[in-house]
């Protein structure tokens, strides 16, 4: 599979924007914070802030790769649960 120049900008420059656009927001959660009053916290806080986000995404990333892989392969439709109620009794 060949990437193209094209495609490869595409994608660091849209890798660039979403860092942009998390810094900007963690810089604005940050002035909001010291506006209400709220105290300092120290680079571990941060650091511990951090891998809290990316893990949470990567999870969700994770999850819904699994959902999307599960529905495309059939597992799905595989499972007989006769506790469902939109179920027939004679469907087998």
């Amino acid at each position: 599979m060949k990437i193209s120049r094209k495609s490869l900008l595409r994608l660091f420059l849209s890798l660039m924007l979403a860092a942009a656009v998390a810094g900007g927001v963690v810089l604005g959660i940050r002035l909001l914070w010291a506006g209400l009053g709220g105290g300092t916290m120290s680079v571990h806080g941060w650091i511990a802030l951090a891998i809290g986000i990316i893990g949470t995404l990567l999870m969700a990333l994770v999850l819904m790769g699994l959902a999307f892989h599960s529905a495309r392969r059939g597992y799905d439709d595989r499972v007989i649960d006769h506790r469902d109620p939109g179920r027939d009794e004679d469907q087998d």
